[in-house]
């Protein structure tokens, strides 16, 4: 056999050999494409329906952003699971349930304008943008918000910005808002984001002590905050550039 035939012979087989190893790592992708969209199902149909959430927005949102997008690679195992994560940094993701619920309290509408504080890892920030909102969010950990922004931006989101900073001040560049939602918690809820909350808007927030809160809801009308809390809970708490708390 000559010179010429060996090496064509050699290109074949490793042409063979790189399309066997691209049909398997497609099928194996594809499978765990599945089972990912099989747990997601399972999460909306127990965790959600079975349980009081009940606006079709939310549980549509929740049944189409990909959880396991927005957890360490070695935890997308438990992406679907009914707990929160941890995402680094002292950080985590909320729990399913927390974030349909606070997203239906929330009751967002097509074309409504949010602030999200505490981006973390994005996944509550995608649930309101595929409710058709345009979501404000700030993170104060970079590292966090950049991966976000990543994130984010490979899933295709156009309708969120994310920015570096300290949420207690809000993103008055943007203001007014049509809902605030807050998924870090100050033991009292901040004044900036009260004025950039629009008239007629909801706010949802935590508020209370490191290991007690309450999820409070507020609603603003001729200028006037309504507020009623609505949940016990537990969320990180708000932290300023330094770590302090506030």
């Amino acid at each position: 056999m000559t010179l010429i035939a060996l090496k064509c012979e050699n290109r074949w087989l490793l042409f063979l050999f790189l399309s066997i190893v691209s049909c398997l790592l497609v099928s194996q992708n594809r499978s765990e494409a599945q089972d990912f969209a099989s747990m997601r199902k399972e999460m909306v149909k127990w965790q959600l329906e079975g349980r009081d959430i009940q606006a079709p927005k939310v549980l549509n949102a929740m049944a189409s952003v990909p959880r396991h997008r927005f957890v360490p690679e070695d935890l997308k195992a438990l992406a679907y699971n009914d707990r929160p994560l941890p995402i680094g940094h002292g950080q985590t993701i909320s729990q399913p349930y927390i974030v349909a619920f606070m997203s239906q309290v929330l009751d967002v509408q097509s074309g409504q304008k949010i602030l999200e504080i505490g981006t973390g890892s994005g996944y509550q920030a995608a649930v309101l943008a595929e409710m058709g909102a345009s979501v404000f969010s700030i993170e104060i950990v970079p590292e966090l918000g950049k991966k976000a922004i990543e994130t984010l931006k490979e899933l295709g989101y156009d309708n969120i910005k994310v920015k570096i900073g300290d949420g207690y001040q809000g993103w008055t560049e943007h203001a007014p808002f049509d809902a605030v939602i807050v998924t870090c918690a100050p033991t009292s809820v901040p004044g900036p984001l009260k004025e950039q909350l629009a008239e007629g808007g909801k706010m949802v927030i935590p508020v209370g002590q490191k290991y007690y809160q309450q999820l409070v809801l507020l609603t603003k009308n001729n200028g006037n905050i309504k507020q009623q809390s609505i949940l016990d809970v537990r969320f990180v708490p708000m932290v300023d550039k330094k770590g302090k708390t506030y």
